[in-house]
């Protein structure tokens, strides 16, 4: 497996803006669009995954709405692949197989075409999102995949917050790759 090294990964955490309380008091934002924003930057996060992921004999690559569509459909250009979205729930406008999830505050609910992988039996499946918190929208995802008749290979995120644990639920259903751990 293609891991960065520690100089690597500072290098892209240091693109990263950090913007403390927000979007309220005590939350550490952390603000991707300058990372989008540096074409050395990017260009380096996109080469790494393409190297990571092009011998995964994928099928389809899902991004999570909305950041995780960026990141998913850039990796798609790269590894010449199908991008799949999995959205809010009235924006996909055929049939979709939804899934609610909880939120610390309340549920939400995600959804995905159910003919997104085109009938492909088993198709292996990358899921990409910029990060994971509590996991609760990655789980959800990988729910989505398998309802779809996918099978998640793994899930991709740009940041994982190592303190609210999500990456270690999901790990229980499927791989998980974190680009950077905070």
């Amino acid at each position: 497996m293609i891991k960065l090294t520690q100089e690597e990964q500072k290098y892209l955490l240091n693109s990263i803006r950090i913007i403390p309380d927000f979007p309220k008091k005590g939350i550490i934002f952390r603000d991707i669009t300058t990372l989008l924003n540096d074409k050395k930057a990017l260009n380096f996060l996109l080469k790494h995954l393409k190297e990571r992921y092009q011998s995964y004999n994928l099928d389809f690559i899902v991004g999570t709405e909305s950041r995780g569509f960026i990141f998913a459909s850039m990796i798609c250009a790269k590894l010449n692949l199908p991008f799949v979205p999995i959205r809010k729930p009235g924006k996909l406008p055929f049939e979709t197989f939804n899934c609610e999830y909880e939120l610390e505050y309340g549920s939400d609910k995600i959804e995905l075409h159910k003919d997104a992988f085109k009938n492909t039996q088993n198709a292996k499946v990358l899921l990409v999102d910029d990060l994971i918190a509590t996991g609760g929208t990655a789980i959800a995802s990988h729910k989505l995949i398998e309802k779809a008749g996918g099978k998640c290979i793994e899930a991709c995120f740009l940041i994982n917050l190592k303190d609210l644990k999500g990456a270690s639920k999901l790990e229980k259903l499927t791989s998980v790759y974190s680009v950077l751990e905070i």
